[in-house]
């Protein structure tokens, strides 16, 4: 049977935790917390004043030194509001592991791993551009998707579709 298309890190059966997760957990208690996952996936979360932390253990001690993907998520009735989640990978075991970043505030800040896991620096102006999320630190922070006059940030619940209004010059009234 071809396991291509199953995690690379499972749960310990006995405690249902990935290795990984127990050891952030560990390393960062009442800073790091395990998050469900429904498929079993190694999942913690963290807020933003301890993110930088967390990221520098997983990257140095934890063996996660390539960052696969960073994104926005705005959830705009949950506190908070706004989260950056990011997949990390350990190329030896292999071991993914996903992180939840929590963020509030306007504009919601968090910390640039820019300087931890290089590749961050489009994923970060990504996430900036389309979700206002400020990544302090970042050496460029600057949109890459909109242009530079764009104003608001296209994948926030509150950002209005509407605003652009849609003209048909080739229909006249009457026509």
């Amino acid at each position: 049977m071809d396991d291509t298309n199953q995690p690379p890190e499972h749960a310990d059966p006995a405690s249902g935790t990935a290795p990984s997760v127990a050891a952030a957990v560990a390393r960062f208690p009442g800073v790091v917390a395990e998050r469900p996952s429904p498929r079993d996936e190694a999942v913690v979360s963290v807020d933003a004043a301890h993110w930088t932390e967390l990221a520098r253990w997983l990257h140095d001690e934890a063996g996660f030194e390539f960052l696969s993907d960073l994104c926005g998520v705005d959830w705009p009735h949950r506190r908070p509001r706004f989260e950056v989640v990011c997949t990390l990978t350990d190329l030896r075991t292999p071991a993914r592991i996903r992180v939840v970043v929590g963020i509030d505030g306007e504009p919601p800040a968090v910390p640039s791993v820019t300087g931890i896991w290089p590749g961050a620096n489009w994923f970060e102006r990504e996430a900036y551009d389309m979700f206002g999320i400020v990544f302090e630190g970042h050496p460029n922070l600057t949109r890459i998707l909109m242009p530079d006059d764009w104003e608001g940030h296209p994948l926030r619940k509150d950002y209005s579709v509407g605003k652009v209004p849609v003209e048909y010059k080739h229909l006249s009234p009457g026509h």
